[in-house]
Protein backbone atom coordinates (compact mmCIF):
# COMPACT_ATOMS: atom_id res chain seq x y z
CA UNK A 1 0.00 0.00 0.00
CA UNK A 2 1.37 3.16 -0.79
CA UNK A 3 2.06 6.19 1.41
CA UNK A 4 -0.57 9.21 1.08
CA UNK A 5 1.59 12.25 -0.01
CA UNK A 6 1.37 15.72 1.65
CA UNK A 7 1.52 18.65 -0.28
CA UNK A 8 2.64 21.99 2.01
CA UNK A 9 1.50 24.96 -0.23
CA UNK A 10 2.85 27.87 1.67
CA UNK A 11 1.68 31.03 -0.56
CA UNK A 12 2.24 34.96 -0.66
CA UNK A 13 -0.01 37.40 -0.73
CA UNK A 14 1.34 40.79 -1.95
CA UNK A 15 -0.44 43.90 -0.41
CA UNK A 16 0.90 45.95 -3.21
CA UNK A 17 -1.17 44.16 -6.08
CA UNK A 18 -3.19 41.55 -4.07
CA UNK A 19 -1.44 39.12 -5.71
CA UNK A 20 -1.43 35.18 -4.04
CA UNK A 21 0.66 32.18 -5.34
CA UNK A 22 2.66 29.50 -3.89
CA UNK A 23 5.22 28.21 -6.47
CA UNK A 24 9.27 29.51 -4.80
CA UNK A 25 10.63 30.09 -8.28
CA UNK A 26 7.79 31.58 -9.97
CA UNK A 27 7.86 34.03 -6.12
CA UNK A 28 11.12 34.42 -6.70
CA UNK A 29 11.09 35.48 -10.36
CA UNK A 30 7.75 37.88 -9.41
CA UNK A 31 9.72 39.66 -6.31
CA UNK A 32 12.64 40.41 -8.65
CA UNK A 33 10.39 41.41 -12.01
CA UNK A 34 8.36 43.71 -9.63
CA UNK A 35 10.74 44.81 -6.69
CA UNK A 36 14.16 45.22 -8.22
CA UNK A 37 13.76 48.37 -10.13
CA UNK A 38 17.16 49.47 -9.67
CA UNK A 39 18.18 45.80 -11.30
CA UNK A 40 20.62 44.82 -8.30
CA UNK A 41 20.01 41.10 -8.81
CA UNK A 42 19.37 40.45 -12.29
CA UNK A 43 19.67 42.03 -16.18
CA UNK A 44 17.46 43.87 -18.85
CA UNK A 45 19.79 43.10 -21.04
CA UNK A 46 18.75 40.32 -23.36
CA UNK A 47 21.91 38.08 -23.37
CA UNK A 48 22.64 38.53 -19.62
CA UNK A 49 18.67 38.65 -18.99
CA UNK A 50 17.87 34.81 -20.52
CA UNK A 51 20.96 33.25 -19.46
CA UNK A 52 20.18 34.31 -15.66
CA UNK A 53 16.90 32.81 -16.15
CA UNK A 54 18.77 29.67 -17.51
CA UNK A 55 20.51 29.26 -14.79
CA UNK A 56 17.45 29.55 -12.74
CA UNK A 57 15.47 27.10 -14.27
CA UNK A 58 18.59 24.65 -14.09
CA UNK A 59 18.40 25.60 -10.38
CA UNK A 60 14.34 25.28 -9.70
CA UNK A 61 14.33 21.79 -12.19
CA UNK A 62 17.62 20.48 -10.93
CA UNK A 63 17.76 20.44 -6.51
CA UNK A 64 15.75 18.84 -4.30
CA UNK A 65 15.94 16.83 -0.98
CA UNK A 66 14.78 13.49 -2.53
CA UNK A 67 17.45 11.45 -1.09
CA UNK A 68 16.49 11.76 2.58
CA UNK A 69 12.63 12.52 2.69
CA UNK A 70 10.86 9.60 1.07
CA UNK A 71 9.41 6.97 3.40
CA UNK A 72 11.19 4.36 1.90
CA UNK A 73 15.08 3.98 1.76
CA UNK A 74 15.51 2.65 -1.49
CA UNK A 75 19.08 2.42 -2.35
CA UNK A 76 18.64 3.01 -5.95
CA UNK A 77 16.65 5.97 -5.55
CA UNK A 78 19.12 7.24 -3.24
CA UNK A 79 21.81 6.40 -5.42
CA UNK A 80 19.73 8.03 -8.31
CA UNK A 81 19.48 11.14 -6.60
CA UNK A 82 23.02 11.27 -4.95
CA UNK A 83 24.12 11.07 -8.58
CA UNK A 84 21.91 14.21 -9.51
CA UNK A 85 23.15 16.00 -7.02
CA UNK A 86 26.91 15.37 -8.43
CA UNK A 87 25.48 16.39 -11.75
CA UNK A 88 24.06 19.55 -10.50
CA UNK A 89 27.42 20.42 -8.98
CA UNK A 90 29.98 19.67 -12.18
CA UNK A 91 27.44 21.33 -14.28
CA UNK A 92 27.70 24.30 -12.07
CA UNK A 93 32.12 23.78 -11.48
CA UNK A 94 32.26 23.57 -15.46
CA UNK A 95 29.92 27.22 -15.67
CA UNK A 96 31.77 28.95 -13.01
CA UNK A 97 35.14 27.85 -14.03
CA UNK A 98 37.10 30.91 -14.60
CA UNK A 99 33.83 33.32 -14.03
CA UNK A 100 32.80 34.96 -10.23
CA UNK A 101 29.12 34.25 -10.83
CA UNK A 102 26.65 32.69 -13.34
CA UNK A 103 25.94 35.39 -15.69
CA UNK A 104 27.54 38.84 -15.86
CA UNK A 105 29.32 40.94 -13.72
CA UNK A 106 27.32 40.64 -10.44
CA UNK A 107 25.86 38.12 -7.80
CA UNK A 108 21.97 37.70 -9.02
CA UNK A 109 19.11 35.87 -8.21
CA UNK A 110 19.97 33.07 -10.22
CA UNK A 111 23.21 32.58 -7.91
CA UNK A 112 21.34 33.16 -5.03
CA UNK A 113 18.77 30.52 -5.57
CA UNK A 114 21.36 27.80 -5.57
CA UNK A 115 22.50 29.00 -1.62
CA UNK A 116 19.72 27.46 0.42
CA UNK A 117 20.13 24.03 -1.38
CA UNK A 118 23.93 23.94 -1.80
CA UNK A 119 24.25 24.81 2.12
CA UNK A 120 22.30 21.37 2.49
CA UNK A 121 24.12 19.36 0.20
CA UNK A 122 25.76 17.31 2.88
CA UNK A 123 22.04 15.80 3.94
CA UNK A 124 21.65 14.66 0.50
CA UNK A 125 25.17 13.11 -0.29
CA UNK A 126 25.25 12.04 3.17
CA UNK A 127 28.43 14.10 3.83
CA UNK A 128 30.22 12.60 7.25
CA UNK A 129 30.57 15.69 9.77
CA UNK A 130 33.08 17.68 9.55
CA UNK A 131 33.88 16.93 6.08
CA UNK A 132 32.93 19.87 2.70
CA UNK A 133 30.70 17.87 -0.14
CA UNK A 134 31.90 20.97 -2.49
CA UNK A 135 35.21 20.34 -2.17
CA UNK A 136 35.71 18.36 -4.83
CA UNK A 137 33.68 21.18 -7.00
CA UNK A 138 36.43 23.93 -6.16
CA UNK A 139 34.87 26.55 -8.48
CA UNK A 140 31.18 25.70 -6.88
CA UNK A 141 32.93 26.22 -3.40
CA UNK A 142 34.59 29.36 -3.81
CA UNK A 143 31.21 30.84 -5.24
CA UNK A 144 29.05 29.50 -2.24
CA UNK A 145 31.75 30.92 0.02
CA UNK A 146 31.26 34.42 -2.07
CA UNK A 147 27.72 33.95 -1.64
CA UNK A 148 27.25 33.38 1.88
CA UNK A 149 29.71 35.97 2.49
CA UNK A 150 27.01 38.42 1.73
CA UNK A 151 25.75 40.86 4.54
CA UNK A 152 22.19 40.22 3.07
CA UNK A 153 22.91 36.43 3.43
CA UNK A 154 23.73 36.69 6.96
CA UNK A 155 20.73 39.39 7.76
CA UNK A 156 18.56 36.85 6.35
CA UNK A 157 20.34 33.48 8.29
CA UNK A 158 20.00 35.85 11.29
CA UNK A 159 16.50 36.24 10.85
CA UNK A 160 15.92 32.64 9.54
CA UNK A 161 17.29 31.43 12.82
CA UNK A 162 14.99 33.28 14.99
CA UNK A 163 11.71 32.25 13.41
CA UNK A 164 12.62 28.76 13.40
CA UNK A 165 13.92 29.17 17.29
CA UNK A 166 10.32 31.00 17.75
CA UNK A 167 8.76 28.14 16.11
CA UNK A 168 10.64 25.13 18.11
CA UNK A 169 12.84 23.86 15.19
CA UNK A 170 16.40 24.14 14.73
CA UNK A 171 18.32 25.73 11.22
CA UNK A 172 18.35 22.25 9.64
CA UNK A 173 14.40 22.44 9.69
CA UNK A 174 14.39 19.51 12.50
CA UNK A 175 12.38 19.81 15.56
CA UNK A 176 14.64 21.06 18.30
CA UNK A 177 15.88 17.70 20.13
CA UNK A 178 16.46 15.66 16.37
CA UNK A 179 19.71 15.22 15.93
CA UNK A 180 19.71 13.11 12.80
CA UNK A 181 17.91 11.62 10.01
CA UNK A 182 16.57 8.21 11.61
CA UNK A 183 15.12 10.44 14.73
CA UNK A 184 13.34 12.81 12.28
CA UNK A 185 11.67 10.28 10.51
CA UNK A 186 10.21 8.47 13.57
CA UNK A 187 9.21 11.90 14.78
CA UNK A 188 7.04 12.12 11.16
CA UNK A 189 5.61 8.51 11.38
CA UNK A 190 4.03 9.27 14.98
CA UNK A 191 0.36 9.86 14.19
CA UNK A 192 -1.05 12.82 16.13
CA UNK A 193 -2.58 11.04 18.32
CA UNK A 194 1.06 9.41 19.67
Amino acid sequence: MSQPITVWLTPIVDPNTNLTFWESGAILQYLVDVYDTEKKLTYDTLNEKHLLNQYFHFQTSGQAPFTHLHHEKLPSAIAHYQGEIHRVMGVLNGILEGNEWLSGDKCTFADLSFLPWNTRVNMGLGTPPGEDPLEPYPSVQAWNRRMKSRPSWKRAMEIRDRLMDEQGLQTNGMPKGITNMPEYEAFTAKSPED
